[in-house]
């Protein structure tokens, strides 16, 4: 729903007024609530301005490190991704796959590294090589 925020030039009341469409907002004549004038300034508070992607790829181990321990788990998980394309993907363990989409999804760092635990417990442990898929079993 889209809001817009306003002045009036007369009383210098702040107000904001919100549309169902943008239609409604091209039909509107606005005016302020506490003085009824319809001699209005449009203001711009909230603007979102999207973040160009970073090649994680190319980092130093330095830099790479300081994601880790960031913390945020797109973010790794983006490194994961880009590294893991540069590697090849195919190249990949399903494990190492598996884990970088949970990361890219938002699950936590935390529920991610208790997954790889419980796995490597039970006695499938992660691998570093992929493993070459089988091809199904054909009776004769």
């Amino acid at each position: 729903m889209p809001e817009y925020d306003y002045r009036c030039k007369a009383c210098r009341n702040e107000f904001s007024l919100f549309y169902r469409t943008y239609a409604d907002f091209d039909a509107a004549t606005p005016s302020c609530p506490q003085c009824g004038k319809t001699d209005l300034t449009r203001l711009i508070r909230r603007v979102a301005i999207a973040r160009p992607g970073r090649d994680l790829s190319g980092m130093s181990a330095n830099e790479m490190m300081s994601v880790l321990e960031g913390g945020d788990s797109r973010e790794i998980g983006q490194l994961f991704d880009q590294v893991g394309q540069t590697a090849g993907v195919e190249n990949m363990s399903e494990t190492y796959q598996e884990t970088t989409d949970k990361l890219l999804k938002g699950e936590s760092v935390a529920k991610v590294e208790k997954g790889l635990q419980e796995q490597a417990a039970a006695g499938s442990p992660p691998t570093a090589e992929a493993k070459p898929k089988k091809p199904p079993k054909t009776t004769p």
